[in-house]
């Protein structure tokens, strides 16, 4: 155990690391107070600090390697026989990998419902076009009808922030854990790193306390592992993680294809991507970087390379990530346990502070920066990484604003659609508008149908369609 950080040990290393302004407000402070920020400051590793600050001060990005090529991947289709036999192989593997219980859904649950003008967990806003249910409502569906498919148990493991994850305990217990056995759900939060000014001074949230934020979705390697969420599926045999982010209403979370050919491929962690709407659309890029698959964020992607096209006039870098994953057990087990130093990111954010008068602020403008992580900058540490491609109409359907782009409105607008197509192609009219749209509502529940194959067993429980029904599926 560490002995307790004194008064004048905390001056003589804030002052040897040009932080010393961290006790500003000492002689203001209780004693709680005091031995809480003690505590904080003897917590901070400052050979990584002296690292964020340099990094922090930075103007530019680090550098995008020279020699970048489009990154190999399977078509949604499979393109010739050879490919459509290994389909059908990968599609029953994955099933039987699913039915052993190989298979756990883990999905990054930290964010809040801010930007969609909803207070609380962003898991807990109501998204389905009829019925309201909940991002958490639609996964747990989800996985009972998994398992019940496969008869099966499919562990869920969930990821908060420190912010929400008190909130999402209460939302699962209110909810009865949505019908799921509560020892099969596994909450954790996620770590956090120290917020900075542009200058490099780590910010105080209170006179007393650091401000904090989430070190983003790269940091679940560690997390998994310190919160003992990957010892949890090592009792259960778990070996495979299905990876995906909770404002992803349209998510496959247990696809058989995406994990029989991980597995048939002796991947480590593989992704699935979209063909791009255009050479910016705000995706990363997937690439290949001395024989590893890389994801290039759309802003680092050299113009020369985001606008390259091929003979057939389609984007030469053609493939956006969509943080939809499959990660091995082992793979987080060797370098989730390590401190491994996945590349950091830098947001620039409006940071409620005190200042160096002592005031709250609130500033109007993003001028703080927090640090953060992201997932798929370990996939060049994998061994072996597949892509897959999905179709959007499919797939995904982030919903991040409450209005415009990857609104709320959208994403239940492609539910819909999803949903009637489903229906269509099991032979059902759905009633259009002029524009092909679907001139009703629709909403298939997880317990009625996982995919299209679900509905052609169904279509006799399916009422006619008129314009303007509402109907519901369960």
């Amino acid at each position: 155990m560490r002995t307790a950080m004194t008064l004048e040990e905390a001056k003589r290393l804030l002052k040897r690391h040009n932080q010393h302004h961290l006790l500003a407000f000492w002689n203001q402070l209780r004693c709680s107070q005091r031995q809480n920020l003690l505590e904080q400051i003897q917590q901070l590793d400052f050979v990584q600090v002296d690292k964020w600050v340099k990094f922090v001060k930075k103007s530019v990005s680090a550098p995008i390697p020279k020699r970048l090529v489009p990154a190999p991947f399977y078509p949604a289709q499979p393109a010739n026989t050879q490919q459509k036999l290994k389909y059908a192989k990968a599609i029953e593997r994955g099933k039987e990998l699913i039915s052993n219980g190989k298979v756990a859904a883990f999905v990054v649950a930290g964010g809040q419902g801010t930007r969609l003008g909803f207070k609380g967990p962003k898991g807990n806003y109501p998204i389905s076009p009829i019925k309201r249910k909940t991002f958490f409502q639609l996964f747990a569906e989800s996985i009972t009808a998994a398992e019940k498919k496969y008869n099966t148990t499919c562990p869920w493991y969930i990821m908060t922030s420190p912010l929400n994850y008190a909130q999402t305990f209460k939302i699962f217990r209110s909810n009865d854990y949505y019908g799921l056995d509560p020892n099969n759900i596994f909450i954790f939060s996620q770590g956090t790193l120290p917020s900075f000014s542009r200058s490099g001074k780590i910010l105080l949230a209170k006179k007393y306390s650091i401000d904090y934020s989430p070190d983003g979705h790269g940091g679940c390697l560690k997390a998994l592992c310190k919160s003992g969420a990957i010892d949890d599926m090592t009792k259960r045999d778990v070996e495979l993680i299905s990876y995906f982010q909770v404002d992803n209403p349209l998510i496959s979370i247990f696809d058989p294809l995406f994990i029989g050919l991980h597995w048939l491929d002796r991947a480590e962690m593989s992704s699935k991507a979209l063909i791009k709407t255009g050479p910016k659309e705000k995706v990363g890029n997937f690439c290949l970087v001395n024989g590893r698959v890389r994801v290039i964020e759309y802003s680092d992607l050299p113009n020369t390379l985001a606008y390259k096209r091929n003979s057939d006039e389609s984007l030469t870098f053609q493939l956006g990530s969509i943080a939809i994953h499959i990660i091995n057990v082992k793979f987080v087990k060797r370098y989730g346990g390590k401190d491994i130093a996945l590349p950091l990111h830098k947001a620039k954010k409006k940071i409620s502070h005190i200042n160096q008068q002592g005031h709250l602020v609130k500033p109007k403008r993003k001028n703080d920066i927090k640090l953060e992580t992201f997932v798929f900058d370990a996939l060049p540490l994998a061994s072996k990484s597949i892509i897959l491609e999905t179709v959007r109409s499919q797939e995904f359907a982030p919903t991040k604003n409450r209005t415009g782009e990857d609104s709320v409105k959208i994403a239940r607008q492609m539910m819909v659609a999803r949903a009637a197509d489903w229906l269509e192609s099991a032979g059902v009219e759905v009633p259009k508008k002029k524009d092909g749209s679907p001139n009703c509502l629709i909403e298939i529940a997880p317990s009625f149908a996982l995919d299209k194959d679900d509905i052609n067993k169904k279509t006799s429980r399916i009422p006619k369609i008129k314009p303007g029904d509402r109907i519901y599926l369960a």
